[in-house]
């Protein structure tokens, strides 16, 4: 990052932010969490795991007056792929043509990634810089998932500065439609097996009252 901070959570605990804590008296919760280490500023195994389970994304970027834009990015799990302890990278898919967040970028590397998994009612805030990368058919082809009708137009690369995963107070708990399918599916299969059962106990009754 372009300028250098005591505290990791400095990334977004400004000296504004710090005053308003200390007026509203969440300071001293927070100032003993810096003084612990703070956030964590690599990307962990249990980390990692959880990006790369990931189907959804919201990307936040900001240009160079400080406009704020927020873009969802989906795919198959798996499209999210962590290359190091320090970089998330996936496949741009072409969408809308508008390139706001290219054109932020350009001006402005300053970047946040927000995960959510209603199903664990988790969610993992990373605060960071990234780029795009144009032209690089090797990478692209890395990261595009397999038998996924899109095509990748660019490549995301996202340095983190630093994460915190937040309680999971006030997410809803939700499942996605494929889960739910196959929870469905198994119920399913649970009753067919259950009613040949006792199709199969009834004649056994009626053979022996015969």
């Amino acid at each position: 990052m372009s300028s250098v901070s005591a505290f990791s959570s400095d990334i977004a605990f400004t000296p504004t932010v710090k005053s308003i804590q200390a007026r509203k008296g969440s300071r001293d919760g927070y100032a003993s969490m810096e003084q612990r280490g703070g956030w964590r500023t690599g990307i962990t195994p249990d980390l990692a795991q959880f990006i790369e389970s990931q189907i959804s994304v919201f990307f936040a970027t900001a240009n160079s007056d400080g406009q704020p834009y927020i873009q969802h990015r989906g795919g198959p799990a798996g499209f999210l792929h962590v290359l190091d302890d320090q970089t998330i990278a996936f496949a741009d898919f072409a969408g809308n043509r508008q390139y706001i967040t290219q054109g932020n970028l350009a001006d402005n590397p300053k970047a946040y990634l927000f995960l959510i998994d209603y199903r664990t009612r988790q969610r993992v805030k990373l605060w960071g810089e990234a780029r795009v990368v144009e032209g690089d058919p090797e990478l692209m082809a890395r990261l595009m998932p397999g038998n996924y009708r899109a095509r990748g137009e660019q490549v995301i690369l996202f340095k983190v500065a630093a994460w915190d995963m937040n309680c999971p107070q006030h997410i809803p708990l939700r499942f996605d439609a494929a889960e739910v399918e196959a929870i469905i599916a198994v119920r399913d299969e649970r009753i067919k097996a259950l009613e040949a059962e006792v199709a199969r106990l009834r004649t056994g009754q009626s053979a022996d009252a015969g």
